[in-house]
């Protein structure tokens, strides 16, 4: 396990709690609730295709067949709800406890830092003061495929220039995260949400498992 050369984020639910996320959203999303429902059986759908070369066309026609409009309309939907809508959202959470203080500390102990997201990370802003550690972030829609893909995974690994076996990935998602990871051939740590660990539920997939970021500190750095 000590092999690895870079240590790469997923950043939703993984950085930061996704139940504070949905607490200060919840009125957008009830008010938007047709829209958001459809564009999630969209990208179901396309977390089992092949990658796209027009992910955004793609996605927008397959929206655009849900809600009864243009492809164009679909798009501009999509941007106007989801990329730029939900961008002030994200200023209102904070991290888990101790994230700034692990990117620190593996900064300082020479590991790369990386993150690989479902959703644009240029969406969160400043990234609650991380992006100064980071060498690469990527959003998967910009590759054309979403986790669990194994595509986004190996061009993390070529942009880095490094064989995925080199690379520790951590996420919250099971199911996109440790296997989509693994399969690609990425080392893997999964952060545990509370009730798996309060019933003592192990993630055999993964190399690592974790409940707490001082907690992946002493698994990592020592």
């Amino acid at each position: 396990m000590k092999d690895y050369e870079v240590i790469a984020f997923d950043i939703d639910g993984t950085l930061y709690p996704s139940w504070r996320l949905n607490i200060v959203v919840l009125p957008y999303f009830l008010s938007h609730l047709p829209f958001f429902l459809r564009l999630n059986a969209v990208r179901k759908t396309m977390r089992q295709s092949a990658p796209s070369p027009d992910f955004f066309e793609y996605q927008a026609r397959l929206l655009a067949e849900k809600q009864r409009c243009t492809p164009a309309e679909a798009k501009e939907q999509i941007q106007t709800l989801i990329y730029d809508g939900l961008k002030p959202y994200f200023e209102k959470i904070k991290t888990f406890k101790y994230v700034e203080e692990t990117f620190q500390k593996l900064k300082a102990a020479g590991y790369r830092i990386a993150l690989l997201s479902d959703f644009p990370p240029e969406q969160k802003g400043s990234l609650w003061g991380l992006i100064p550690y980071c060498e690469l972030m990527m959003g998967t829609e910009e590759i054309g495929a979403l986790k669990p893909s194994k595509y986004p995974f190996g061009i993390l690994a070529m942009k880095l220039k490094v064989t995925p076996d080199k690379i520790l990935y951590v996420g919250n998602s099971k199911k996109y995260d440790v296997i989509g990871a693994r399969n690609a051939g990425l080392k893997t740590a999964y952060l545990q949400p509370l009730w798996k660990r309060l019933l003592h539920i192990p993630c055999h997939e993964a190399d690592i498992s974790f409940g707490s970021y001082r907690q992946f500190q002493k698994l990592v750095l020592q």
